[in-house]
């Protein structure tokens, strides 16, 4: 990205300072450089942020919803309690994003880069994150449900007490990742790496995990009743007395 020039600086700032008191609905900051810009409770509400860079910016309670950033930097950035409703965030860049609480619900982000982001608490339901990065995000107590996770990396990420029923995660990499009392119904994990998780006293009630790979996993007090599991590899997999498994359904 090319640096700005002063005049494009001074007018940016002018913009946002603008937004201070009156909303930036709608404007264009497509490639915009905003490195740590004070953003925070704007109403930003359809504006363009495509390829910008949003670097440590401070966009808490800003208001984004419908906000088009695909491919922008937002590394580090300050998001907690964001609007992302509805928000095109493809191939974005979120690693080390605070998101605690954020909206991000029916948001696009395929192929976004969220490791190691705070997304605590966050709302994602019905969120498109097909191909996705996020491997050791803070996923918990987050919503999740009907949201589109195929392929995505969550390599060693924690999502005790998540909400993921419904959701689509066939194919996906939840290597050694925590999903703790995570509730997980009527989820498809078709083909996904389960190994090594925890998903001791999760709820995988009605899940789909044909072809999944839960070696070594544990499924201490987990809920598997009426669960698909043909062709699932369990080699290893920690299971008591607690856990509820439907043989019949191991195929």
């Amino acid at each position: 990205m090319a640096e700005a020039s002063p005049q494009e600086l001074q007018n940016r700032n002018q913009r946002v300072d603008k937004g201070k008191t009156d909303n930036l609905s709608a404007e264009d900051f497509a490639g915009a450089d905003l490195r740590g810009a004070n953003l925070s409770g704007i109403n930003l509400f359809n504006a363009n942020f495509s390829d910008a860079n949003l670097n440590d910016a401070n966009l808490d309670s800003t208001n984004l919803s419908n906000a088009k950033l695909g491919g922008a930097n937002l590394i580090g950035a300050n998001l907690n309690g964001t609007n992302f409703s509805g928000a095109y965030l493809s191939r974005a860049n979120l690693s080390g994003a605070t998101l605690s609480k954020a909206d991000l619900s029916l948001a696009n982000l395929s192929g976004a880069t969220l490791s190691g982001a705070n997304l605590s608490s966050a709302n994602l339901s019905g969120a498109y994150l097909s191909l996705a990065n996020l491997s050791k995000a803070n996923l918990k107590g987050a919503d999740l449900s009907g949201a589109n996770l195929g392929k995505a990396d969550l390599k060693g990420a924690d999502l005790s007490g998540a909400n993921l029923s419904l959701a689509n995660l066939d194919g996906a990499n939840l290597k050694g990742a925590n999903l703790n009392g995570a509730h997980l119904g009527g989820i498809k994990l078709s083909g996904a790496n389960l190994s090594g998780a925890n998903l001791s006293d999760a709820n995988l009630k009605l899940s789909n995990l044909n072809g999944a790979n839960l070696s070594n996993a544990d499924l201490r007090s987990a809920n598997l009743s009426n669960a698909y599991l043909s062709f699932a590899n369990l080699y290893g997999a920690k299971i008591n007395d607690s856990t509820k498994l439907d043989h019949k359904n191991l195929g």
